[in-house]
């Protein structure tokens, strides 16, 4: 999937989203199953350590594997994850974080999902977090 590839009901959605726009993050691939969400760590995401703080990392791991799954929904439908497991490997320390979200099997009621996180300092990567869990199928919310 080229980076620029995203459905454009995908991008309408991600524009909705007021948390992917407080962590300054942008939607940089979504469709065929996978979404890609990359986002700087400004200062009013850090931890007491100077660390980026993991609610930074688990939402940008989150919103990428429930765009992977809206990906592969049909048209008119939404998704909200039903549970999702996070390990945090490494401390968030970079410039810039990136989140890949894959679905590994969907239905018509439940998609596997999972997301690799990474922090990007120049050219180094580092995987910092995976996450897997279950989004659902839902009607969109009203207007």
């Amino acid at each position: 999937m080229p980076d620029n590839l995203i459905a454009p009901h995908i991008q309408t959605s991600f524009d909705r989203q007021s948390m992917m726009a407080t962590f300054g993050a942008t939607l940089v691939a979504a469709a065929d199953g996978r979404a890609v969400i990359r986002a700087p760590l400004m200062p009013g995401v850090r931890q007491q350590h100077g660390a980026g703080h993991a609610a930074l990392t688990f939402g940008i791991g989150d919103t990428a594997a429930g765009y992977a799954a809206l990906s592969l929904m049909p048209a008119g439908r939404e998704v909200m994850t039903a549970e999702i497991k996070i390990n945090l490997l490494s401390p968030a320390l970079g410039d810039w974080f990136e989140a890949v979200g894959e679905v590994v099997k969907t239905g018509r009621r439940l998609s596997v999902v999972r997301a690799e996180v990474v922090a990007i300092t120049g050219a180094t990567r580092k995987t910092i977090a995976i996450l897997q869990g279950t989004m659902v199928p839902v009607d969109p919310a009203p207007e």
